[in-house]
């Protein structure tokens, strides 16, 4: 069962998604918390991660970084996407996530593009 980890403080965003995510067959982990995303992040090592760019009033831009340069081959290979309703796309990218989606999305779009990026994941690099 693969693991999503879904960083967003509006409750009913969470509840919505971590539903969403369970129906598909995801176990999903989570916070709110600005503090806790890096932490749960290194020790969860979950398949993908979806989070708002913004938490508690806090840009988790650089936390994105900090996520990649940990040190774990598998934590710079996690898929990352980040969401927000303004457009800040070059700005996640930049940072080393994998996909920037803008609010609002169409919940059926955002999990397609999830069990994408973690069935890509799971097939590892391709040989030539």
């Amino acid at each position: 069962m693969p693991t999503i980890m879904l960083v967003e403080d509006n409750e009913g965003t969470r509840r919505l998604l971590s539903l969403l995510f369970e129906m598909e067959g995801y176990c999903v982990i989570g916070t709110d918390r600005y503090d806790e995303i890096v932490p749960l992040f290194l020790q969860s090592l979950p398949d993908a991660v979806l989070m708002d760019v913004q938490v508690q009033g806090k840009e988790t831009i650089g936390l994105v970084r900090e996520m990649r340069s940990s040190g774990s081959a598998r934590a710079a290979c996690v898929p990352l996407i980040m969401t927000s309703a303004m457009d800040c796309r070059r700005q996640c990218l930049e940072a080393g996530a994998d996909r920037f989606i803008l609010k609002p999305y169409l919940p059926d779009e955002l999990v397609q593009e999830v069990n994408r990026l973690v069935r890509q994941q799971s097939q590892g690099p391709v040989s030539i």
